[in-house]
């Protein structure tokens, strides 16, 4: 096991800011979004305070690390299947939206809650949350290049799309749907869009 403490003098910085980003998600996954304290996430990689605050700043600028993280697997579940069908790849594009957020809600519930972003680390968490979404454009701009969208603001049709799928999964994470199989209405969901798009 790499001793992260500081002054061990064996683990180079980098290497123990991922040893905290790691620690403060397993706070996150365990104990919910309030739980990612300073405190909590030093104890948890066996570091002292003072070495989050090193590296991080505050608890915002730990907390946008790992909001990082989550957009950043975010985007690649969404970018994960290349299917030459635009169509194909709209809707995997979709249904992988959807699995990430179920395999990961509390990360989802901290990207999508309502709060305000973190102050510190502010810039980079926001490129990261936008190229999360410039995955989905980068789906319609193909879909309507080669005839099986129709023609629009590709930014427009993909805000449309997100809003629909995000509304979705919220409700889904939430335990507010009501039909007997969430997975089959949500493909419907993703047919219907795709129908309307077309």
């Amino acid at each position: 096991m790499t001793d992260v403490r500081p002054g061990a003098g064996r683990t180079p910085s980098r290497a123990v800011e991922q040893a905290l980003v790691d620690a403060a998600e397993r706070v996150l996954v365990r104990d919910g979004l309030g739980a990612v304290t300073v405190r909590a996430v030093a104890t948890e990689a066996g570091v002292a305070p003072m070495g989050v605050y090193n590296r991080f700043g505050s608890k915002d600028g730990l907390i946008a690390a790992v909001l990082v993280r989550g957009f950043d697997g975010l985007r690649a579940a969404v970018s994960e299947d290349d299917d030459p069908d635009p169509v194909a790849r709209l809707l995997a594009s979709g249904r992988n939206y959807r699995r990430f957020a179920l395999a990961h809600p509390q990360h989802y519930g901290a990207m999508f809650g309502g709060r305000p972003l973190p102050t510190e680390g502010a810039e980079e968490l926001l490129a990261h949350a936008t190229a999360a979404f410039e995955a989905l454009i980068d789906h319609v701009r193909y879909g309507m290049a080669r005839g099986a969208l129709r023609d629009g603001d590709p930014l427009e049709t993909a805000q449309l799309i997100w809003s629909s799928v995000h509304g979705a999964v919220g409700l889904e994470l939430g335990g507010a749907v009501l039909t007997p199989d969430p997975a089959a209405t949500y493909e419907s969901l993703l047919q219907l869009i795709v129908a309307g798009l077309r």
